[in-house]
């Protein structure tokens, strides 16, 4: 059985959380992965101010076996509020169980009950849209760099039917203002 929960600024279980980030991406898409996404994890747990960021955990037995980042996207002209969810992990011992699916239901609904409007990711189409998110054009949702796969910019509106076109340009937290990882 597994708990999830929205995990706190400077909760004692932060450590487990940056482990489980770089055991995941090591395992499948090597160290050198695994070490950027441990110190984006790093960033974000540090430098991203309460409002603009939600943790999602799903635990097992008091160990994190799983993980949801989101994070504030603002756009200009546009008074919606807008979080993209990056990065995303579930501990390689875990995964292909649902974790990961029941996670992000989890966050979801959470996260509409506290007035989040749209949510983003960049990632696979075919894994997240098994939860609702939908291929979005770039210009219905700009992201704040240049993507370098735009068939992973998928989207969904927590509260209209689809997401009416984001006015103005957008911006994201520090921890992910590296058009690298874009």
């Amino acid at each position: 059985m597994f708990d999830f929960q929205r995990i706190e600024k400077f909760a004692p279980i932060w450590p487990q959380i940056v482990d489980l980030f770089y055991t995941s991406f090591s395992a499948s898409e090597g160290e050198s992965e695994g070490a950027l996404i441990r110190t984006l994890v790093q960033n974000f747990l540090e430098n991203t101010p309460e409002p603009d960021i939600f943790i999602f955990a799903a635990l097992r037995h008091d160990t994190v076996v799983g993980c949801a980042i989101f994070s504030r996207l603002t756009y200009s002209d546009d008074a919606r509020n807008v979080f993209i969810l990056s990065p995303m992990a579930v501990h390689p011992n875990h995964q292909n169980n649902g974790i990961g699916q029941t996670l992000l239901r989890e966050s979801i609904a959470a996260l509409r009950n506290h007035g989040i409007d749209i949510l983003m990711t960049y990632g696979d189409p075919n894994y997240y849209g098994k939860i609702g998110f939908l291929p979005v054009k770039e210009q219905v949702a700009p992201p704040p760099f240049p993507l370098s796969m735009p068939v992973g910019w998928i989207g969904q509106s927590l509260h209209d039917p689809e997401i009416a076109p984001l006015q103005g340009s957008c911006n994201c937290v520090s921890a992910l203002n590296n058009p690298a990882i874009w």
